[in-house]
């Protein structure tokens, strides 16, 4: 998440907003949306499970394994995502 927002501010910083950005800005809150939709799942999931403590039920917790699993994948392609548009600006 902090990759996307200095991303963004060193693209804004750089170029502004320019039809040249614009897609890029776009990318990149659209990076930021699917990274709080994963968060805000895994804290619902736990939410859920931290009442059933000790003993939560095995389907609560594959379902939060999946959501581990999910939002690691997310994170691996938001952040080749970032590195791809910094890149691009030449913000290495």
């Amino acid at each position: 998440m902090d990759d996307v927002t200095a991303t963004e501010f060193a693209i804004f910083e750089r170029f502004g907003e320019a039809q040249e950005t614009i897609d890029y800005f776009a990318q990149l809150q659209n990076a930021r949306e699917r990274a709080d939709s994963y968060e805000s799942r895994l804290h619902t999931t736990l939410r859920q499970i931290y009442p059933a403590q000790p003993l939560a039920s095995r389907a609560s917790l594959e379902l939060l394994a999946r959501y581990i699993e999910e939002a690691e994948a997310i994170a691996d392609a938001i952040a080749a995502s970032v590195a791809e548009i910094r890149r691009d600006f030449n913000l290495l």
